[in-house]
């Protein structure tokens, strides 16, 4: 079904976090099934992503001082200084939403987002630094969470791992298919929703646009198999070698981490081939999840450690892309590694 105006309209103020509740509601409901609305609110994704890697030098102390003493002057020199501030009060408590018009091109809103980030970034230099942390810090929380999924499964079930059984060159990247062949490698991670050993939402990164907006609710969780879309899993599952012997955690490998940034370059429509060729940007970026400035990353032994550069302490192996890969390698989203020493997490 081809999305009308409104529609359009409403994945946008949703992707902007400018929907009211009702709004964003409608957008979920849109989103859980009618894959243009996906594939329209990934390119909304796409095009205000690079808003996230603006960073602004802190204003100096001495004028932001008197920028609010001369704030503090004029409202204590002006007559009606009484009303203005009651008319503050009783606008700031009035609950609005903010709308951008569709029809304004791109350039616009980024000068507007970007005026705001500047406005914010004078008065509150904090506040961005501070919600990185706390992002982070939520999300390798919830990594644990399914760290302790994935121990509690093993403990039940003689100390295997959960798994599905795949052929070397099936095409990990389809997640959400819903079929009964065995494509994507997330099917694993979904068997500890199906069995009730992780919460379906541990696996939203409290670090992306859209986390506060996703949700599971709706969803019969025991008819799918595997995650509903590509949205619903923000974190890249471990791909093993096929003559891995992957059956525990007593490894000291690369488990899990924030999602591969060639996921978001991968089609939505899960009828189509995969063919992504590798550039310098791909193989230099860290994980979309925390605005690109670094990943979180669940080792075998439940440990988790934020990284910056593209591998784990324990090596130098890049996890998102298989040993030999280069600029302008063609990815099909069927490769697998070629030993336990290559990690990657994907999709």
């Amino acid at each position: 079904m081809t999305l009308s105006d409104q529609q359009k309209q409403l994945l946008f103020d949703f992707s902007l976090g400018l929907a009211s509740d009702r709004e964003i509601a409608e957008a979920e409901a849109l989103l859980s099934w009618n894959e243009e609305a996906i594939e329209l609110h990934q390119t909304f994704q796409v095009a205000i992503a690079p808003l996230d890697t603006v960073e602004m030098d802190p204003c100096p102390d001495e004028l932001t001082e008197e920028l609010f003493e001369r704030l503090k002057e004029a409202r204590q020199g002006s007559p009606d200084s009484n009303r203005l501030g009651e008319l503050l009060a009783a606008e700031k408590s009035r609950a609005r939403t903010i709308k951008i018009p569709l029809w304004r091109n791109w350039s616009e809103v980024a000068t507007a987002a970007a005026a705001v980030i500047l406005i914010v970034s004078v008065l509150f230099p904090s506040v961005g630094f501070m919600r990185q942390k706390s992002a982070q810090a939520r999300c390798r929380s919830q990594l644990r969470s399914i760290y302790d999924g994935f121990r509690h499964y093993v403990s039940d079930h003689d100390g295997m791992m959960p798994a599905v059984a795949m052929m070397p060159g099936s095409p990990w990247w389809k997640v959400g298919y819903q079929g009964e062949e065995n494509y994507s490698n997330t099917r694993a991670g979904w068997l500890l929703v199906k069995h009730g050993y992780v919460e379906p939402g541990q696996y939203l990164c409290p670090g992306r646009r859209e986390t506060r907006k996703l949700s599971y609710d709706g969803f019969k969780i025991q008819k799918l198999n595997d995650f509903p879309t590509r949205l619903y899993i923000h974190f890249s599952i471990r791909i093993a070698s096929p003559t891995s012997n992957d059956r525990d955690l007593t490894q000291k490998r690369v488990l899990m981490a924030d999602r591969n940034p060639l996921s978001e370059q991968l089609p939505s429509d899960l009828s189509q081939l995969c063919s992504l060729e590798l550039c310098e940007k791909l193989m230099n970026s860290n994980s979309p999840n925390h605005g690109n400035q670094g990943q979180n990353v669940l080792l075998d032994d439940g440990s988790v450690e934020f990284r910056k550069e593209r591998h784990a302490s324990i090596s130098e192996d890049d996890i998102y892309i298989i040993q030999g890969m280069s600029s302008g390698t063609e990815v099909h989203g069927c490769e697998f590694p070629a030993s336990d020493s290559d990690f990657f997490v994907a999709p």
